[in-house]
């Protein structure tokens, strides 16, 4: 064996700049972990409260028939918008639950295309402010500021005019599903066409 080979040859101690990079890279994965585990609650936490909100949701068949006036939400759980307003529609229902009947229809579920379609919901979300006799007062769609909501809902419950009806803010798009006609081809099909 030669004096140079590695098995002579001492282990040489890390330089302390070595360490001090090793540590910075250390506690820079720290810190993005922590921040990730952040958002990921708090996210999971919108999602539960948005989650909530449809759990706790007055049946659309009671509201109608119950005398009180409504606010009907078409939303979807993937909704990031819907996500984003679910803190503050939680306030608000908490607020006017002896007022006013909060519905909430995912459009996810298919049971609910009729009012998909009689609403002509192209994004989400979007609320429908029907009178105390299920008649349809007012519509809006996207991100609505808390006052803005909290305005025409106080509006709602006094049979006032809404101040913001017809509003538009950030939405998530949707199209309802619509049953094919012979005119389009079926994804199905594979490129087959249909012969009239």
């Amino acid at each position: 064996m030669t004096p140079d080979s590695p098995i002579n040859t001492p282990a040489k101690p890390e330089s302390t700049v070595g360490l001090r990079v090793r540590n910075f890279l250390v506690a820079i994965v720290a810190i993005a972990l922590t921040v990730a585990l952040v958002l990921g609650l708090r996210t999971e936490t919108t999602t539960a409260s948005l989650s909530k909100l449809g759990e706790t949701s007055i049946p659309l068949e009671v509201a109608i028939a119950n005398g009180k006036p409504s606010l009907v939400e078409f939303y979807a759980d993937w909704c990031t918008v819907c996500q984003k307003m679910a803190p503050d529609m939680t306030e608000l229902e908490q607020q006017y639950a002896d007022k006013l009947n909060f519905v909430m229809l995912n459009v996810d579920n298919t049971k609910w295309l009729p009012e998909m379609l009689k609403y002509r919901v192209d994004g989400i979300p979007h609320f429908v402010f029907l009178g105390k006799t299920g008649e349809t007062i007012a519509q809006a769609i996207g991100d609505q500021p808390r006052i803005v909501m909290a305005s025409n809902l106080e509006a709602l419950v006094t049979g006032s005019s809404l101040p913001y009806a017809q509003a538009s803010g950030q939405v998530s798009k949707f199209s309802a599903p619509v049953a094919p006609t012979a005119s389009q081809d079926d994804p199905r099909s594979h490129g087959s066409q249909v012969v009239n």
